[in-house]
């Protein structure tokens, strides 16, 4: 099983000398920012640049998020060497555009109760929540969006699609705070985290690595499922059901280290 990413970092287009910082960091995943990042006279230089930027290949995940529905943003990236495009606001499935594989960002009331139809379309590779404009949109505070939450969550798992990271944590010096907020998120069903400043990656990374104790537990959950079927490691009862969450759990642990 191949490990999926714990840490997607947002770096905005208009600043070629933090992509390059962002691409040599730490991140699992580097999202190239063309929309709410730069300023708007800002946009179509960025935009222009992005060959610059990206045109050789990398060895890390790279993906832009373009603006939706601007075709000449479209156009810039199908000519680049990239892992996918991040489009934003999706609300509906004609919002997904085709050719590429698309990582859809779910940001209203409207795009939450359209999540599966969403999910399925044929060309979302994954989908995650938009908080802040949510939030803004709802006027809920942080724990209020549990269940929009667990919807994306849900979601996601039930059209096949990779458990969705967790939307940016906006307050980039409160790391204590970013760290509670991980956790729970991990709670509920999430798995890493979309990161707007390099120095919120280590937490993020800490926070959803496994630790000694369960990575133990997981491999010894395959063992015993494989040998016998079912059986008893320490006192909790195993069988099948257990294989997806332990093939997870080990495949962290090999990737990226422990917590």
């Amino acid at each position: 099983m191949e490990a999926p990413p714990l840490t997607w970092l947002f770096v905005p287009a208009h600043r070629p000398d933090r992509v390059e910082k962002a691409i040599a960091s730490r991140a699992h995943v580097v999202i190239v920012d063309l929309e709410d990042g730069v300023p708007a006279p800002a946009k179509r230089e960025a935009r222009e640049r992005l060959g610059e930027l990206l045109g050789g290949g990398r060895e890390r995940p790279v993906y832009v998020r373009v603006n939706r529905g601007d075709d000449a943003d479209l156009e810039t990236v199908a000519a680049l060497p990239l892992t996918g495009v991040v489009v934003p606001k999706v609300e509906r499935p004609e919002d997904v555009p085709g050719g590429f594989p698309v990582h859809a960002m779910i940001e209203s009331a409207r795009g939450v109760e359209a999540a599966l139809e969403i999910a399925s379309h044929p060309g979302v590779r994954g989908i995650s929540l938009g908080e802040e404009d949510l939030r803004s949109q709802l006027g809920a505070v942080e724990e209020g969006l549990d269940w929009h939450r667990s919807r994306i969550v849900n979601a996601a798992v039930a059209a096949g699609l990779p458990r969705p990271p967790q939307a940016v944590y906006m307050r980039v010096r409160d790391l204590e705070g970013l760290r509670r907020s991980c956790r729970r998120g991990r709670q509920l069903g999430h798995l890493g985290r979309a990161a707007i400043h390099p120095d919120q990656l280590e937490p993020i990374e800490q926070a959803y690595l496994p630790n000694t104790a369960e990575v133990d537990e997981a491999r010894a959950v395959l063992e015993t499922v494989a040998q016998d079927g079912v059986g008893m490691v320490g006192e909790l009862f195993v069988d099948a059901a257990l294989l997806g969450a332990a093939r997870t759990t080990v495949a962290l642990a090999d990737a990226y280290g422990v917590a």
